[in-house]
């Protein structure tokens, strides 16, 4: 009977023994799984952030190089963007210009194109074994204000772990914006045949006239510098030759002794640009005096500019 209890009680010692060597494998196993899909989650997390992070700079530094080529494109034919959301798909998905390529564009669109964004994050993501899709993407070019030019890309971003181990999958949109400032304005291209360009800078003054100290309103006008104006064509109108009052539309002066000083026939109208460039004509010098006699405005536009006619 001793032999087989003692029998018994070490048979049944081996069954906990081997019953908790068990039990704390599965517990160590299921651990260790647990820490590295942990770690997967916070690796693929990383990329994650990273993408949000670089595809706005990589959409602002395309947008940008774009409108350049944009602008470009304007000086070398005199003719506006025709259908610029559009042309501007084509940039973005193809990296042609209607259609056509040429050394310029390629070396300024590698690496700018969606084709090309998705190769870089490729790149990264072969790194760490994991592969990134882009789904049904399409993209914008507005103007929510008047300085700047808003890029929207709207996709989904699906990212998987090749060992399945995880995925992260979203679809939103991306946005980045690009200022206008420093760009030339394509109205000035166009009507003076190249000869006379202006870059579009923020006026510095609040006040243009004070009693009759006008010298706010000569340096503004003698420089063409911009400001904001629900009654002129944005810059993104600019580049397509659209002559219509918009909410983020911008306007400055012409000056037109830049214009005689290259050969061009100057006009006697309002110097602000968009009517300038126009068939409108109505105009009148103004007063305070000092201004040069070219100088003359239309009727909505003496508030603005805070004088009135002679």
């Amino acid at each position: 009977m001793l032999k087989n209890k003692r029998g018994i009680f070490f048979t049944t010692l081996v069954i906990v023994i081997f019953s908790l060597f068990i039990l704390t494998y599965t517990f160590y196993s299921q651990t260790q799984e647990r820490r590295t899909i942990q770690k997967r989650i916070s690796t693929m997390n990383g990329l994650v952030f990273s993408i949000e992070e670089n595809i706005p700079r990589q959409l602002k530094a395309t947008g940008f190089r774009i409108i350049f080529l944009f602008e470009k494109r304007i000086a070398e034919t005199g003719s506006y963007i025709s259908n610029l959301n559009g042309t501007f798909n084509e940039m973005f998905f193809n990296g042609t210009l209607y259609g056509q390529t040429n050394p310029e564009i390629q070396a300024l669109m590698q690496g700018a194109t969606l084709p090309g964004i998705i190769s870089a994050i490729q790149e990264k993501a072969n790194k760490i074994n994991v592969e990134v899709n882009i789904t049904n993407p399409s993209i914008s070019i507005t103007q929510e204000d008047p300085w700047r030019v808003k890029i929207m890309l709207n996709a989904g971003i699906i990212i998987n772990d090749k060992n399945n181990l995880a995925s992260w999958n979203k679809t939103g949109d991306i946005i980045a914006y690009v200022d206008v400032e420093g760009f030339e304005d394509p109205i000035y291209i166009v009507n003076t045949n190249g000869l006379v360009t202006n870059k579009i800078i923020k006026t510095p003054y609040s006040t243009f006239v004070s009693g009759s100290d006008i010298s706010n309103l000569l340096a503004h006008s003698q420089n063409s510098y911009y400001i904001a104006s629900t009654s002129a064509p944005s810059f993104l109108d600019r580049l397509e030759g659209i002559n219509s009052p918009d909410a983020n539309g911008i306007e400055s002066l012409v000056n037109l002794q830049k214009l005689s000083s290259q050969g061009i026939a100057v006009e006697d109208k309002s110097v602000v640009d968009y009517i300038y460039f126009s068939e409108e004509d109505s105009a009148c010098n103004v007063v305070p005096a000092g201004m040069p006699a070219w100088f003359k405005l239309d009727n909505a536009h003496l508030l603005t500019y805070q004088v009135s006619c002679a």
